[in-house]
C-alpha cells in the first residue's frame, strides 16, 4: 500500500542504552512500513551529548519550539559513577530539565488503561493525571559544598547589582557541609497555572493543587497566591460552568486524598514533587512503561516522551546477546503522541487515523494475553493465560493487529 505522506518533520531526540534499542525496532517494525516518515534528527545520547558540550540538547529544544512537535527517547542523566563509564568531561545536566526550561512547559502524566491489569490500589478506577511543573526548582539549582568553616547567604541586589538584603542560610563554623539554592519566576509559575486549569477544563476532570506552604513561606507560598489568583480572575466561572472543581491543599494532604480516590483528577506538582509522583502513580497503575508523557509550552509547542529511564539493567544483557523483555508501551505512545498532533496540526487526518490505530494495537495486544515480562504478574483477565514475550516479540505482536 502507499505510505501516509507528512508535511512537516516531527523533531527526533534518540536517547540511551535499552530505550535506543526499542526506538529503532518501534520505527523499523511499527513506524516505517505505514509512513514515510520525515524527522529533524538529534542524538541524545549521553556520548554525543558529552562530544557537544551538551549543545544538541539545546539545539533540539530549539528545534521543538521551531517545528511545534518533537518525540523524545529517555536518556541518562549522569551521576558521579556515569562520568566514569563513559569517561564525560563533566557531570553533564539533565536533558529533560534543559529542554523544560527553553520550551517553558508543563508535562502531564496520565496511565495507559488496559483491561487485566489491575493497579495495585484497587480503588482507581480512573486515569490520575500529573501535570509537572517543568521549570526551575532542584533542576536549575546551585549548590555547593562547605568546606573549612564559614557562611553561607542568600543575597539579592538590584538590577545595577547594588545589594538589598541578605539572609544567613547557615553558619558553618562549627563543621563543613553543603549548601543548595533554587529559583522560580513569576511568569513559568502562571504558565504553569493556565495550562492545568486548561487541561482540566478541557477534559472536564477536577484539578488539585498542593504545595507545602506552611513550611515554606515565600516560595511554595508564591505558587499558592499565582495559582488562586489567576483561578478567581480568569477561570472560576468556566470551572463552575461545566461542573469541576479547583482545590489547593498541602502535599501530604494532597497524597492521601489520591490514594482514597478513585481518580479521574488532575493533579498538578511543583517540578520535583511532579518528578516522584508520577513515578509512584504509573506503578501503583501497574508499571512505569505504561505511562504517556507530553511537554506542553504555553505557545502550544509539544515534546512527547516516555515517563521512564533507559533500562540500564536490560541494555547490559542486550550487548551480551541475551533476549530482554522491556516493555515499550510508553515509547510507542510517546510516537503516536507525536503522530496525532502532528497530524493534528497539518490537517493530515491519515497520519492521526494511524496514531490512533497503532494505540488500539497495543492496548488489544495486552488484552489478548500477549505482553512483557513485567506485565506477567499483574494480568487478571478470565479465560486469558498471559503469555510472556521478548522486547522484538512484543513489537511483532502489535504488528499482526496493525
Amino acid at each position: 500500500m502507499a505510505k501516509i505522506q507528512m508535511t512537516t518533520p516531527l523533531v527526533e531526540m534518540d536517547g540511551d542504552e535499552m530505550t535506543r534499542i526499542l526506538w529503532q525496532w518501534i520505527k523499523d517494525i511499527l513506524i516505517c512500513p505505514y509512513v514515510d516518515l520525515k524527522t529533524e534528527y538529534y542524538d541524545l545520547g549521553l556520548k554525543h551529548r558529552d562530544e557537544t558540550d551538551d549543545a544538541v540538547t539545546v539545539e533540539s529544544a530549539n528545534a521543538a519550539k521551531k517545528y511545534g512537535v518533537a518525540v523524545k527517547c529517555a536518556t541518562i542523566t549522569p551521576n558521579a559513577q556515569r562520568v566514569e563509564e563513559y569517561s564525560l568531561k563533566k557531570m553533564w545536566k539533565s536533558p529533560n530539565g534543559t529542554i523544560r526550561r527553553i520550551m517553558d512547559g508543563t508535562v502531564f502524566r496520565a496511565p495507559i488503561l488496559c483491561k487485566g491489569i489491575t493497579p495495585y490500589i484497587p480503588g482507581w478506577k480512573k486515569p490520575i493525571v500529573l501535570a509537572r511543573h517543568a521549570y526551575g526548582d532542584v533542576y536549575n539549582n546551585v549548590e555547593d559544598r562547605v568546606e573549612g568553616g564559614g557562611k553561607a547567604y542568600v543575597v539579592i541586589t538590584d538590577s545595577e547589582g547594588n545589594e538589598l538584603r541578605r539572609q544567613l542560610i547557615h553558619d558553618y563554623s562549627s563543621g563543613e557541609g553543603i549548601v543548595q539554592c533554587m529559583h522560580n519566576v513569576d511568569s513559568s509559575i502562571a504558565s504553569f497555572a493556565r495550562s492545568c486549569f486548561n487541561y482540566a477544563i478541557d477534559q472536564k476532570i477536577p484539578m488539585y493543587f498542593a504545595g507545602k506552604d506552611t513550611i515554606s513561606k515565600t516560595y511554595d507560598h508564591r505558587f499558592k497566591d499565582i495559582f488562586a489568583e489567576i483561578y478567581e480572575q480568569e477561570y472560576r466561572a468556566k470551572f463552575e460552568e461545566i461542573g469541576i472543581t479547583y482545590t489547593y491543599t498541602l502535599i501530604d494532604d494532597v497524597v492521601a486524598r489520591m490514594v482514597r480516590s478513585e481518580g479521574g483528577v488532575l493533579w498538578a506538582c511543583k517540578n520535583y514533587d511532579g518528578d516522584v509522583m508520577s513515578d509512584m502513580v504509573a506503578t501503583a497503575y501497574g508499571s512505569l512503561g505504561m505511562m504517556s508523557s507530553v511537554l506542553v509550552s504555553p505557545d502550544g509547542k509539544y515534546e512527547y516522551e516516555a515517563a521512564h529511564g533507559t533500562v540500564t539493567r536490560h541494555y547490559y544483557k542486550y550487548l551480551k546477546g541475551e533476549t530482554t523483555s522491556t516493555n515499550s508501551v510508553a515509547t510507542i505512545f510517546a510516537w503516536t503522541g507525536a503522530l496525532k498532533k502532528r497530524g493534528e496540526l497539518d490537517g493530515n487526518a491519515e497520519l492521526s487515523a494511524f496514531a490512533e490505530r497503532l494505540e488500539k494495537a497495543t492496548v488489544s495486544t495486552i488484552e489478548e494475553g500477549y505482553m512483557t515480562g513485567d506485565l506477567v504478574s499483574l494480568f487478571r483477565a478470565e479465560g486469558v493465560t498471559p503469555k510472556k514475550l521478548d522486547s522484538k516479540q512484543f513489537l511483532e505482536e502489535i504488528a499482526k493487529r496493525l
